[in-house]
């Protein structure tokens, strides 16, 4: 069964969306993402859609789906939703890929930015900036709500970019955010992930945007990886996990930036970020600016 992945749908009301990749990234899937053409509106609640994701096949039996389509009818009872369904079946690696391109098509976030899928062409007279991307297993395709908000977040952060400006990527995925640094004018990016397959992505992804692999720097590991590679402590960092590793992460922030540095945390849920910001806040740093989402928010946090 090598190279073979649990392919997960789930229809839902997509007010339900937040709990669900939580749930998902609890469980171990990858790729997951919103189905968003196939949204309509539900007279009931609101807006209906699939969710879809992927597992590796040797790391979870029939009965773990079992389990995990169970915790989700119960998520949804309390948060008095209707239940979504859920149904799964065995695909190849490369099954996976056709059935990702079927229905992923180009983005537009923030002001300037574009995202394309690596397989469909780019128009010659496109004026925003283009960011090609093939996110394979990993998270990160701009389609999410936590990615957008980091996204933005870079915008605001690098609208003015110094030439010399060294950016810090903690959990890189697809390499997404270190790519629209440069894009924006960041000098280089250090990048790190504990999924290889995250790795794998990020290296593939700057190949297809043609960034020279000295400006991007990607690794495996977390914030200790990260110690040892940099040269210098970093200007700035975006961080887009969830709020529980976060919290784990934000006492080794200050060992990796600048007295002046800021950073951008999403992957928080709105009821998580009081705790956030009180481990903040008892190490040393203020959060500047909140961005919302849906249910999710981005804290854009300086050094006090």
């Amino acid at each position: 069964m090598n190279n073979s992945w649990w392919e997960i749908e789930i229809s839902c009301d997509l007010g339900l969306e937040e709990l669900i990749f939580w749930r998902l990234e609890q469980f171990g899937c990858r790729g997951t993402a919103t189905e968003s053409q196939t949204l309509s509106l539900s007279k009931a609640q609101g807006v209906s859609g699939k969710i879809k994701t992927y597992v590796p096949v040797e790391q979870v039996e029939l009965s773990d789906l079992t389990a995990l389509s169970e915790k989700l009818r119960q998520d949804a009872l309390l948060a008095e939703f209707s239940p979504p369904s859920i149904c799964w079946q065995i695909v190849y690696e490369e099954d996976w890929a056709s059935s990702w391109k079927e229905y992923w098509q180009p983005q537009e976030i923030g002001s300037k930015l574009v995202i394309y899928p690596a397989w469909l062409p780019v128009p010659a007279n496109i004026e925003r900036q283009v960011l090609r991307l093939d996110p394979g297993m990993a998270f990160g395709t701009g389609t999410h709500q936590t990615t957008q908000l980091c996204l933005e977040a870079l915008e605001r952060h690098l609208k003015d970019a110094e030439s010399d400006l060294i950016i810090a990527d903690l959990g890189c995925g697809s390499g997404i955010l270190g790519i629209y640094a440069i894009i924006l004018g960041a000098d280089r990016v250090y990048a790190v992930d504990t999924d290889p397959l995250a790795v794998s992505a990020t290296q593939t992804n700057r190949h297809l945007n043609q960034i020279d692999p000295v400006r991007l720097l990607v690794e495996t590991g977390s914030i200790e990886k990260l110690q040892e590679i940099l040269p210098k402590p970093v200007d700035g960092f975006v961080c887009n996990i969830l709020a529980e590793v976060i919290i784990e992460l934000i006492p080794h922030f200050e060992a990796i930036t600048k007295p002046t540095a800021w950073g951008s945390l999403s992957g928080i849920i709105l009821d998580q970020v009081p705790a956030v910001t009180e481990v903040l806040e008892r190490y040393g740093w203020k959060v500047v600016n909140t961005s919302y989402r849906q249910d999710w928010c981005c804290l854009d946090i300086q050094r006090q």
